[in-house]
């Protein structure tokens, strides 16, 4: 019988055998993996690696994250959120290990290909292989969005140029305006335009969030390149604190006091005991009548 998860449609073993075995003579030595996941409403980027118990969760970032970096539409999982988050994850990891200012990537987004190479003195970069689970690898996939924040941001991830946005297979070219037309939200501000122009009612629909928060067409590129900023400047997480409430929810019985079970037991008693009465009573009033009808037979 095949796996769970396999069963499930959920993991692909065939690929996560490739990306969690150790080569041997590494000892115990974590293979990291820069795990992306893309859900309807969010973007999940992880650095991860295996042990026998399980997969342990080194950082995390996600989209919903961006807000406080100056984006301020909720829910936005395109090319650009999917970069900003890789960018988010990237800083925030160099940052835990101390190799932020050793290895700052690419300060400006500007789509060349980009790799980080160790130096000569000091540390090596910190390595990840990418982990996309069951999504499609094509040409200009989201996760590759994700997978060039986080080359931009200073992590190592072998990868091949072939699947960003904007490689011309033919011509074997990356254009670079276009994808950091992409990075930067480009695409989404034209068919805003678009849209706008030719369906009033659909702009109104599809776009309500961008309208809600004040985003308009030609503010977007800018608002990504600010978000970039404010990443790179404090890419810590921000634990949020939680208001403690007043009185707890009990969901389980409370335990009865000694005195609560003594009194239990005596209305248990005495609302037997008047069942009885009024049970009797009953019985008697049938008999009497009942001897009442003979009676009158009799006569």
């Amino acid at each position: 019988m095949k796996y769970r998860r396999r069963r499930e449609g959920k993991t692909d073993y065939r690929a996560r055998r490739r990306l969690i075995i150790q080569d041997k003579n590494k000892y115990n030595t974590p293979k990291y993996r820069f795990v992306v996941r893309i859900t309807n409403r969010d973007v999940i980027c992880q650095i991860v690696y295996s042990k026998l118990i399980g997969d342990i969760v080194v950082c995390a970032a996600y989209a919903h994250e961006l807000k406080r970096f100056g984006w301020p539409v909720p829910f936005t999982t395109n090319y650009a959120a999917c970069y900003a988050t890789g960018l988010l994850l990237a800083r925030r990891h160099l940052t835990n290990i101390g190799l932020a200012k050793s290895y700052r990537g690419r300060l400006v987004a500007d789509g060349r290909d980009y790799t980080i190479w160790a130096h000569k003195e000091g540390p090596r970069p910190f390595k990840a292989y990418l982990d996309v689970g069951l999504r499609r690898t094509t040409t200009g996939a989201r996760v590759f969005g994700a997978m060039k924040g986080a080359l931009d941001g200073g992590i190592n991830i072998p990868h091949n140029r072939k699947r960003l946005f904007g490689y011309n297979h033919e011509e074997n070219t990356l254009n670079d305006a276009a994808l950091k037309k992409v990075i930067y939200g480009g695409h989404v501000a034209d068919y805003m335009r678009k849209l706008h122009d030719d369906d009033s009612k659909a702009y109104e629909k599809k776009f309500s969030g961008y309208i809600k928060a004040g985003v308009e067409p030609d503010h977007v590129e800018e608002l990504w390149g600010k978000v970039h900023a404010n990443i790179r400047a404090d890419p810590k997480i921000v634990k949020t604190t939680k208001k403690v409430p007043e009185t707890h929810k009990k969901y389980t019985k409370q335990a009865m006091t000694l005195v609560q079970k003594v009194n239990r037991r005596r209305q248990k008693i005495l609302t037997h005991r008047r069942k009885r009465r009024q049970l009797a009573k009953q019985t008697e009033k049938k008999e009497s009548e009942v001897e009442g009808v003979e009676v009158e037979a009799e006569e």
